[in-house]
């Protein structure tokens, strides 16, 4: 009976969640980035009805665009080249060298479903384990993490999205994981 009346009201905040993440989305006009008075502001779409049929999210532009790709509500091109071969790398890094706050799980497959590796290395990242001092004085400077987070991915504000390992929880050795098996996805 429990179970019932936790689905039921669960049900009930889902569509409300889903309106609150709306109202947030500022019209062009009243955004700070567009001119209101280019004639462009008739012509473009108002976030909230471009992204009002997207996965929620609670930062940024409230969109979770990971979501979005996974189910299918968007196709991004993959490659601008047609030579571009799209290697979705299924592996995580944890990061320990995080003082007090929990350890930072890097996940390359929530980025390389968007980007070519050469992205991203070596002219931001090293590929070398423990080649890049990587910390947040140089992520707010936009380097590193910050070269997109706070610009075009979700932003700086959300710790917890990245600094998501308790270390006395987990079990593994800090660095790159073993690569999750990608057959399937891939096939």
């Amino acid at each position: 009976m429990k179970l019932t009346k936790y689905l039921a009201v669960l049900l009930i905040l889902l569509p409300c969640n889903l309106v609150a993440v709306q109202q947030h989305w500022k019209s062009l006009i009243n955004d700070g980035v567009h001119d209101p008075t280019s004639p462009a502001i008739g012509i473009l779409q108002e976030p909230s009805q471009a992204f009002s049929l997207l996965p929620a999210d609670t930062a940024g532009n409230k969109v979770s665009w990971v979501r979005a790709l996974r189910e299918q509500y968007i196709q991004p091109r993959t490659n601008i080249f047609p030579e571009t071969k799209i290697n979705v790398l299924d592996m995580d890094i944890i990061m320990d060298r995080t003082g007090e706050m929990p350890m930072v799980r890097f996940p390359h497959k929530a980025h390389t479903e968007w980007l070519d590796c050469e992205n991203c290395h070596d002219d931001i990242f090293i590929e070398i384990a423990d080649a890049n001092p990587v910390n947040m004085f140089a992520i707010l400077a936009g380097e590193y993490c910050g070269r997109c987070h706070g610009a075009v991915a979700f932003p700086l504000t959300e710790c917890n999205r990245c600094h998501s390992v308790d270390r006395n929880t987990f079990t593994g050795q800090p660095g790159a994981q073993p690569e999750k098996d990608l057959t399937d996805m891939l096939n």
